[in-house]
């Protein structure tokens, strides 16, 4: 597909989903995606190799938690070839994303996706979660096909700040997995994500860590989710 044709594809594609894209940040999207591509050919980022099917399964799904960002300090766990972080970080120019992934192939390519794009707003880390101790702690930590919601909340519980949300990104609604969440975290919502052109379950499920004076509250007075 040349670049005019994916290009319109995908202002199309955003239009249609409700979104009011600069023409700045569209020409953004495109050149993330074409590095995507090319670098996918070498060193197998993502086994998605369809550039159209890139735009819905990762942008439009990166994209469509959105709404549901919490503060300006955000770090993505686990973030691969960059989902969602990149294409959120370039949304909102105004918020600090921390991008961490241990194998260094996925964090050279985002060095490069950073260099290219001249994103001052993101960070890349190459390092497992547990071993990550910033100096910093984070608004919102983001997951996307990382892990179980409880795995992920034990490995980054040492990274979020006060009032802070994990957000982690799901298929099917994860009935099994809300069943295991640890005494020690609270459900706050259970989002189901709507994308138009995509024939798929997604959902978001949205986290907080109890403070501990809701500890010591009688289990009838804390506010049901």
């Amino acid at each position: 597909m040349n670049p005019p044709d994916f290009l319109n594809m995908l202002k199309k594609a955003l239009i249609h989903n409700g979104y009011v894209i600069e023409s700045s940040v569209l020409a953004d999207f495109l050149h993330y995606l074409e590095l995507l591509s090319k670098w996918n050919k070498i060193y197998n980022l993502t086994s998605i190799c369809d550039t159209e099917k890139m735009i819905f399964l990762h942008l439009l799904d990166s994209l469509s938690i959105s709404p549901y960002l919490h503060g300006n300090n955000i770090i993505d766990v686990g973030t691969g070839a960059g989902l969602p972080g990149i294409p959120l970080a370039l949304l909102f120019p105004d918020k600090q994303f921390t991008l961490l992934d241990a194998r260094l192939k996925k964090t050279r390519f985002l060095q490069q996706v950073v260099f290219e794009l001249k994103l001052s707003n993101v960070c890349v880390e190459t390092k497992r979660v547990e071993d990550f101790h910033p100096t910093v702690v984070f608004d919102s930590i983001l997951s996307r096909a990382f892990t179980s919601i409880n795995e992920m909340l034990m490995l980054t519980q040492h990274l979020i700040g006060d009032n802070g949300q994990f957000l982690a990104m799901k298929g099917v609604y994860p009935k099994l997995e809300l069943k295991q969440i640890p005494q020690d975290f609270k459900v706050l919502a259970v989002h189901s994500l709507m994308i138009k052109g995509l024939n798929a379950e997604r959902h978001l499920v949205c986290l907080q860590k109890e403070c501990s004076w809701e500890k010591s509250l009688p289990s009838s007075t804390k506010k049901a989710v």
